[in-house]
C-alpha cells in the first residue's frame, strides 16, 4: 500500500469467514487502516486485526434486510480517503466476485484517489476444501464456472447461458442462489442436465455454523423450495460430477510419462534448508 497526500483505498478480500483464511496482505492492510468499511460477512473476529483507534463502519448488504445504498458506500470511501486517510473496504470472500467492486473502483478513481485490490479466498474454494473435493479434474472437468443466482430484483437472472451451465463436465458454483435454484434447476434439466447430477449445498462455509449437504440437483431443487429458517444465511450451491464424495479417485489419472522418466526426490534431511533445483529430463 502506497500512502498518498489524498489518502488511499485498499479493497481487501476477507475470505469466507474463517480468520485463518485471511491473506498476509489482508492482515497488514487492516492493521494499518485508519478506517474500515466492512461487509456483514466480513466482520466478527476478522475485525480484531484492525487498529483499536480505527473507525469501523458496517456497510453490509444481506438479503431480506435493510441495506445501505451503493452510492452511500462509495461516498463514504471517498470522504475518508480525501481526508488523507488509509481506508480499507473489507469485502466478504474474494472482493472481485459478485461484490459490486467495479462500482466502487469507478467512484474512487473518479475522485482522483489511488486504490489497490487485495485478492482472497472465495467461498467456492472454501466449500470444496471443506467437502474434501477438488474443483477440477484433468481431462474430464476442465472448467469451473461461477454464476450469481439472483439479479438486482432478487430474481433469477434472465440472461444466464443455460446451455453452458448444463454442461455435466463442468463444475458449476451458484452464489446467492438458494431462493432461485428450484427454477434454475428446472431450466437446466430441460437443457439436458441429468437430475441425478451430484450437488453440494454449502452453508456458512468456514464458520462454526458451517453445514454441508450432499445431494443431487433434482433433490436439492425440491429441498430449497421451502424457505430456510434464516433467509439471510450465506449459502452457495456447487454441482457437477466432482460434487459427489465418491467422485474423487473414480477416474484413473492419465499418466504423462513413465515412472522411470521422473527424477528421484532430492536428498534433503531434517534441518537441511538448502534450496535444490530439480531438473526434469
Amino acid at each position: 500500500m502506497t500512502d498518498t497526500p489524498s489518502g488511499f483505498v485498499s479493497f481487501v478480500s476477507a475470505g469466507p469467514g474463517d480468520p485463518g483464511l485471511l491473506t498476509l496482505h489482508a492482515v497488514d492492510r487492516l492493521k494499518r487502516a485508519d478506517a474500515v468499511l466492512f461487509d456483514d460477512l466480513a466482520s466478527g473476529p476478522i475485525l480484531a486485526h484492525a487498529r483499536a483507534d480505527a473507525d469501523l463502519i458496517g456497510v453490509g448488504k444481506r438479503a431480506g434486510r435493510p441495506s445501505p445504498r451503493q452510492d452511500h458506500i462509495s461516498r463514504l470511501l471517498i470522504d475518508y480517503a480525501e481526508r488523507g486517510l488509509r481506508v480499507v473496504r473489507l469485502k466478504a470472500g474474494d472482493a472481485g466476485l459478485f461484490g459490486r467492486l467495479e462500482e466502487e473502483i469507478v467512484a474512487v478513481r473518479g475522485a482522483g484517489l489511488g486504490y489497490e485490490i487485495v485478492p482472497g479466498v472465495t467461498a467456492a474454494c472454501a466449500a470444496a476444501a471443506a467437502a474434501g473435493l477438488p474443483l477440477t479434474r484433468r481431462l474430464t472437468a476442465r472448467r469451473v464456472q461461477f454464476v450469481t443466482g439472483h439479479d438486482a430484483r432478487g430474481d433469477l437472472p434472465d440472461d444466464l447461458d443455460l446451455a453452458a451451465l448444463a454442461d455435466r463436465h463442468a463444475t458449476t458454483v451458484v452464489y446467492m442462489g438458494r431462493r432461485t435454484f428450484s427454477r434454475l434447476a428446472e431450466a437446466l434439466m430441460a437443457q439436458g442436465l441429468p437430475g441425478d447430477t451430484p450437488a453440494l449445498l454449502a452453508e456458512a462455509v468456514s464458520t462454526p455454523a458451517e453445514h454441508l449437504t450432499r445431494t443431487t440437483v433434482h433433490e436439492l431443487a425440491l429441498a430449497v423450495a421451502t424457505p430456510p429458517a434464516d433467509p439471510a444465511a450465506p449459502a452457495l450451491i456447487l454441482f457437477g460430477a466432482l460434487a459427489a464424495a465418491e467422485a474423487v479417485g473414480d477416474h484413473p489419472v492419465p499418466a504423462t510419462a513413465p515412472a522411470s522418466a521422473h527424477p528421484p526426490a532430492p536428498d534433503v534431511r531434517p534441518g537441511d534448508r538448502r534450496c535444490r533445483e530439480t531438473r526434469h529430463g
